[in-house]
């Protein structure tokens, strides 16, 4: 007797929608072209298959069991997505991926991101989006290991990845002044400035953790012997801060809010400010053209005002938010 995974084809879930939409089988047979008898057969081998009985036979129209209607709640959901899944790989021979994986820095302003997202996702493509949180060595390191087609905001081009084999491009965002930043009621806020780094150093710091895991990660603006809080994202120091828990370097544009509005204040330092330089990188797949999906991507960073967006455009929350 031919088992569940025989049977249960697409061909036989959408007749037996049929049979549960037209309320007969002679009805159903019409709609399908074929006699009642061949029609009632195959529902029969269905329901031999699984043991159960799908219609009720006892009056002139062939109704659902419980068991029947369960049946093609998920065939209804199966046969959608049969078809989308036919459609996807329809339009995935034109030339677009089947996925696109973007390890996104923690430094990458989310609004003007997701506002890109939303504006690929109106064309419509078959390209299924994976977006990974990464912070510094790790956001690059998502490419080189294959993990990532596609990084925002690395800290290291192209030219600096020479060592990996190449195989990655990449073009320059643009750069970020950092800032030294505390709340309003840390006891750095009242002390003379510009800060010595004996002054900072006495304060625990707030540090960002790097994401890398295959290599040795960064630590930035850190003095030896200082206290230190390890956050996993530059989100997450920017809260803390916020909370007095800690000081620290701040990329200025995601610090520019909230020292707007009384819940940071900028402090001077003796010790030069970072400046950043971030990037956009790439994969090469040997001889082969990058994806439709990874060409959008890459045109939309052609343009001044999404690159400059995608660092600068950071929306601030009061110091709870």
């Amino acid at each position: 007797m031919p088992g569940a995974r025989e049977v249960l084809t697409p061909d036989a879930l959408a007749m037996l929608q049929t049979v549960a939409e037209r309320g007969s089988f002679a009805a159903a047979a019409r709609a399908l072209g074929v006699v009642p008898s061949a029609l009632t057969y195959r529902v029969r081998q269905i329901e031999d298959a699984l043991d159960v009985l799908l219609f009720d036979r006892s009056a002139r129209q062939a109704r659902l069991t419980e068991a029947g209607a369960e049946l093609l709640r998920d065939a209804g959901r199966l046969l959608a997505e049969i078809d989308a899944v036919a459609n996807r790989v329809r339009r995935i021979a034109t030339g677009w991926e089947p996925q696109l994986t973007i390890a996104i820095d923690s430094a990458i302003a989310r609004d003007p991101l997701y506002d890109l997202v939303g504006a690929f996702y109106a064309l419509n493509p078959p390209t299924r989006l994976k977006l990974r949180d990464e912070t510094l060595l790790g956001t690059i390191e998502a490419l080189t290991s294959g993990e990532a087609d596609l990084a925002i905001g690395a800290v290291l081009d192209a030219q600096s990845l020479a060592f990996t084999g190449g195989g990655i491009r990449s073009c320059l965002l643009g750069e970020i002044r950092f800032v030294y930043a505390v709340a309003p009621h840390h006891p750095l806020a009242g002390a003379p400035q510009p800060l010595t780094e004996a002054q900072m150093r006495a304060h625990r710091a707030v540090a960002a953790a790097d994401s890398a895991r295959q290599r040795q990660g960064m630590s930035v603006n850190l003095l030896e012997g200082q206290d230190v809080l390890t956050v996993p994202t530059l989100q997450a120091k920017l809260h803390a801060q916020l909370h007095g828990l800690g000081a620290g370097f701040l990329p200025e544009p995601m610090a520019r809010p909230y020292v707007e509005a009384g819940h940071l204040v900028e402090l001077a330092t003796e010790r030069p400010a970072p400046l950043g330089r971030m990037h956009c990188a790439w994969r090469v797949r040997s001889a082969a053209q990058p994806g439709l999906a990874l060409k959008w991507w890459l045109a939309q960073f052609e343009h001044p005002t999404t690159r400059e967006a995608l660092l600068m455009r950071h929306r601030g929350r009061g110091p709870s938010g």
